[in-house]
């Protein structure tokens, strides 16, 4: 029988050694933690699109009541309310 030589780990071996250990468990602990930062952007980003949606909505619905009460029907009704006449021979056109 032949006789094996014992090899001698030194302690940078075995300090290398425990950093691969770590590395390799640390590895997935990594990937679901960088996984749920991911998806809780993802919902953050949702909401926002959400909220932007309502507001656009909202800025819409809003314009359409400028619109509504900007027209000539409207001021012509506010200004005979308020006793003022409409006269179409005062307004004067500058091109």
């Amino acid at each position: 029988m032949v006789k094996r030589k014992r090899v001698k780990f030194s302690k940078m071996d075995y300090f290398m050694g425990g950093i691969v250990a770590l590395l390799l468990l640390a590895w997935p602990l990594l990937i679901v933690y960088s996984n749920a930062a991911l998806s809780q952007s993802n919902i953050q980003v949702e909401r926002m699109r959400r909220d932007i949606a309502r507001q656009e909505a909202i800025n819409e619905g809003l314009l359409m009541q400028i619109n509504e009460l900007a027209s000539l029907t409207n001021i012509q009704g506010v200004a005979r309310e308020h006793g003022i006449s409409y006269n179409n021979d005062n307004i004067i056109i500058i091109q």
